[in-house]
């Protein structure tokens, strides 16, 4: 029985979770796992790659619309990694498999829309069989959803109250998209056009939430503006869709940590001044061209052949390790008593650190005690301070109150 078994190794993402297994656990004989994907030689062209260290890593194959060589795959592991999007397209089979089999799983799955469907579809034998299964653990959404889980802690000990209000905004990131997350946002855009229900649940602040948990938010920010705590040009932070739902999920998951009355935002910084606002109009502008171009077959085809990078494609090795991410989040208890800090990253947000944060979440179902049992959860509130303990350690996150 292998601890992990990475599913979709030959794919962009999937060959950087490997290699990252590779150096952080090459060695190591606390962690057995095992690289998986449709080819072989592919899997086997991967695994030469990493070197002398990687010759003894096991290689499996399925099919993605397979059900059986999947049930075959996940009896073999007790944690799944999925590398392989759209999820949509691609993942849905995957984590039925993990849900007959009560095998944990955990993916970087960016689509609403697809991680509502496996909670409606699935959530009630997960509980059965006792499967943990844990979406959007990468840049989406783990710095969002565990740096909101910091601040609650500390507004905890520090106020004895939890904070009613937490706004976090993108103070600088460098870093590139891969061909893959360019496929799944269009994957988004096209089923939002297809399908009015999918649209709606874009739309919802609390798509994600269990029924009857709703907040007091509205709607994510629309428009860019000026904001008086930060001083700054504020404009809308394109991941905030995917990012703002993990963690009203967490905060309905875990009462007793956010309370009933917690709201959650996020934005991006633009800069102070003329220069910080013309960059936001820039920004919105850009925006704009994507969401109006995904709107028809036409306009997504068009993109993806002139703009947006192929699946398959990424930053380089240099701009990853050159990437960084700063994060800071400002938080108010209802008496007005307020939280500042930050969290940021070594890497790339989307790719480089995206592989580190995927890869020790996979170590952490798998060799860590977690308190929670068969369901669907979020990071925060399936690992909360272990796998923050882990980020911090290995993976180049920092998570600081001030």
């Amino acid at each position: 029985m292998h601890d992990i078994i990475l599913w979709g190794a030959s794919g962009f993402t999937g060959r950087l979770v490997a290699e990252y297994l590779t150096e952080q656990y090459a060695g190591q004989d606390s962690l057995n796992w095992a690289m998986a994907g449709r080819n072989q030689q592919k899997l086997s062209d991967i695994r030469d790659g990493l070197g002398e260290k990687a010759k003894a890593i096991p290689i499996l194959t399925a099919n993605s619309n397979d059900a059986d060589s999947l049930d075959k795959l996940v009896s073999q592991g007790k944690v799944i990694i999925s590398t392989v999007g759209p999820y949509a397209k691609y993942g849905s089979e995957l984590v039925a498999a993990c849900v007959r089999h009560g095998r944990a799983y955990c993916d970087l799955a960016g689509e609403v829309q697809w991680v509502r469907r496996m909670i409606d579809a699935h959530a009630e034998e997960a509980a059965k069989t006792g499967a943990r299964i844990v979406h959007c653990c990468g840049f989406d959404s783990i710095p969002s959803d565990l740096g909101a889980y910091t601040f609650q802690t500390a507004a905890k000990e520090r106020f004895k109250a939890p904070l009613v209000k937490l706004q976090m905004y993108v103070k600088a990131a460098k870093g590139g998209f891969s061909g893959g997350t360019y496929a799944s946002m269009l994957n988004i855009m096209a089923e939002a056009k297809a399908d009015r229900d999918v649209a709606r649940m874009l739309r919802s602040p609390h798509t994600l939430n269990p029924p009857g948990t709703e907040g007091p938010d509205v709607h994510d920010m629309q428009s860019l503006k000026f904001d008086k705590k930060v001083g700054a040009w504020i404009a809308p932070f394109v991941m905030a869709g995917v990012n703002t739902r993990v963690v009203r999920r967490s905060a309905a998951l875990q009462p007793e940590l956010y309370g009933k009355q917690f709201a959650y935002n996020e934005a991006m910084i633009t800069g102070k001044g003329l220069s910080g606002r013309l960059k936001g109009i820039g920004l919105m502008a850009g925006l704009g061209v994507i969401m109006v171009g995904g709107s028809t077959a036409t306009g997504r085809k068009l993109l993806q052949n002139t703009i947006l990078k192929n699946p398959g494609e990424g930053p380089n090795k240099e701009e990853r390790e050159s990437g960084f991410f700063k994060l800071n989040f400002i938080g108010e208890t209802e008496k007005g008593e307020e939280l500042t800090g930050f969290v940021s990253g070594d890497r790339d947000p989307g790719y480089g650190s995206t592989a580190k944060m995927l890869g020790e979440t996979g170590v952490c179902l798998a060799k860590d005690e977690l308190s929670v049992e068969g369901g669907f959860w979020t990071p925060a509130s399936a690992m909360g301070q272990t796998l923050i303990d882990r980020l911090q350690a290995n993976a180049g996150l920092k998570f600081v109150v001030d």
